[in-house]
């Protein structure tokens, strides 16, 4: 008899309405709850796209936002480069291939799309997380200041502070077949 692995019985899926509770992991980011909403407008309005990783029987263990639109055009253009964000895999469920699987998931769906570079910020705190995505082709394009507010579940202004790294992939070779291009020697 075969036996499974857990990787086998992940199921990576876009986001319903129904899994936004289940983003907060048992109110660990209750916080973001706020974030997580609008989040999910934007998917809904095809500027986002919402990943999670699932079980049977057990709720979300991984998560991966991506942004295709953005007002920093370095980050997201909405044609050519889209944004990884709010990456995540439970505790218990790390180092076992999971969060290989949603990048993976997220290039392929991107690729398909046209894209041709995803950008990122890993916290410049987080020597695994930037280990994760240099092994996965990543690099170091510049630094990033960190700063950011959200509201939070009660309206309240909270203000971030998280220096990081931004990385970036290109996923796919642009072809150029201008006419006037000179063909390889």
């Amino acid at each position: 008899m075969q036996k499974t692995s857990l990787l086998d019985q992940v199921r990576i899926r876009i986001v319903t309405h129904q899994d936004l509770p289940d983003l907060e992991w048992d109110g660990e980011y209750t916080h973001f709850r706020r974030l997580y909403a609008q989040a999910f407008l934007r998917a809904q309005d095809g500027h986002a796209v919402l990943w999670i990783a699932d079980l049977p029987d057990i709720n979300v263990i991984g998560q991966l936002f991506v942004q295709l639109d953005s007002h920093r055009n370095e980050l997201a253009d909405g044609y050519d480069r889209a944004y990884i964000y709010g990456f995540r895999v439970r505790p218990t469920f790390r180092d076992q291939g999971i969060g290989t699987l949603l990048i993976q998931t997220a290039e392929s769906d991107l690729k398909e799309r046209g894209f041709h570079w995803i950008s990122l910020n890993v916290g410049r705190d987080n020597p695994r997380a930037r280990q994760l995505y240099e092994r996965l082709g990543y690099h170091v394009v510049a630094a990033e200041p960190g700063f950011w507010s959200y509201l939070d579940d009660h309206g309240r202004l909270r203000e971030v502070h998280e220096p990081a790294w931004r990385m970036e992939k290109e996923i796919s070779q642009v072809q150029d077949n201008s006419p006037w291009k000179s063909p390889p020697n």
